[in-house]
């Protein structure tokens, strides 16, 4: 199975303030801010949601074409993804435009300061697929994540037009998106993907009931956090049918960033595995459930051993059984 996911390629740059925003401000001066903090660290984490849905895809043992625009500093970053099996020759570099990029200082009291600069990732609008599909030989799915607004769109709308099938995965973009773009992007999908938030947003800015959209995608994969997933379609009797999935019990919440990505890599996996919607879910959830109990992304170790130990005992042994048919050490 030949799956692209197209989405952002960022970095994210994290720092730590020992001390409290809220003591560095002057009230009778907010009009005129100028404050600059001595931090005590930074991390420079790799991320993007489709370099992180691609990771994973590749630590489960898939080769996933990853689509996106990145600045010319990509290079180190591009070495780690085709180590980890990631097909990066379909991103566009930029000549003039650096990697997007996530800056956040933290204080004590866990408050932040951010800016998100958007750099090469505008540029990803002037990607076409069929080049991509032609180089691979063919795409069985597209994974539409969250970027640049007019390459989102752009890919579902070529998609749609060359037959290919393709998941909605709009995410971070739905508050920027008008509810005509995001109609663009969910009508047509083989999955939509969301977490319960999302999905009564798109609810609202598309003007669509649940039972629309359901009518408009082949199923919806809705992430319910603690509590795992929920996949619901329509039913031959024109009902819904609804398959949830728990996740398995975690040992630390240590950071939830890339949980959503991990989970979707994993369920993609399943698919590509040829296994159904149910397996699937729980491989998702699985993976999900590493990413949350390691600080970082792309920063979980993948032990078949372990891995298909903690699945036996949150699935049983005959879902290991078949899962581990799939895995490689």
């Amino acid at each position: 199975m030949r799956v692209a996911v197209a989405g952002s390629i960022a970095t994210d740059h994290l720092m730590s303030f020992p001390g409290r925003f809220a003591e560095q401000l002057v009230a009778e001066q907010l009009h005129t801010v100028s404050l600059s903090f001595l931090v005590d660290s930074l991390e420079i984490r790799r991320g993007g949601v489709a370099p992180n849905i691609c990771f994973g895809m590749g630590k489960l043992g898939l080769r996933p074409i990853l689509v996106g625009s990145a600045g010319e500093d990509f290079a180190e970053y591009r070495s780690w993804l085709e180590r980890h099996n990631v097909d990066c020759d379909s991103v566009r570099i930029s000549e003039l435009l650096h990697t997007a990029r996530f800056v956040c200082t933290t204080d004590a009291d866990h408050n932040q300061i951010a800016s998100f600069y958007t750099g090469a990732m505008a540029e990803a609008r002037l990607i076409e697929l069929q080049p991509i599909a032609d180089r691979v030989g063919g795409l069985d799915l597209v994974l539409v994540g969250a970027d640049d607004p007019e390459a989102m769109v752009r890919h579902t709308d070529e998609c749609r037009d060359r037959g290919i099938p393709f998941a909605a995965d709009p995410s971070q973009q739905l508050a920027r998106m008008s509810g005509e773009d995001i109609r663009r992007l969910v009508d047509g999908a083989r999955y939509l993907f969301t977490n319960e938030y999302e999905a009564a947003l798109i609810e609202q800015k598309t003007g669509w009931g649940a039972a629309e959209i359901l009518h408009r995608v082949g199923a919806r994969v809705t992430t319910l956090g603690p509590q795992g997933v929920r996949i619901s379609r329509p039913a031959p009797d024109g009902g819904v049918q609804v398959l949830e999935v728990p996740a398995p019990k975690e040992e630390l919440k240590a950071d939830p960033t890339g949980v959503g990505d991990a989970f979707r890599a994993g369920f993609i996996a399943g698919l590509s595995w040829g296994a159904g919607e149910e397996r699937a879910a729980q491989v998702g959830c699985m993976l999900a459930t590493l990413v949350i109990e390691t600080v970082g992304p792309q920063e979980y170790d993948l032990q078949r051993g372990h891995f298909l130990e903690r699945f036996a005992v949150a699935y049983g042994d005959d879902a290991a059984a078949e899962v581990a048919t799939h895995l490689t050490d």
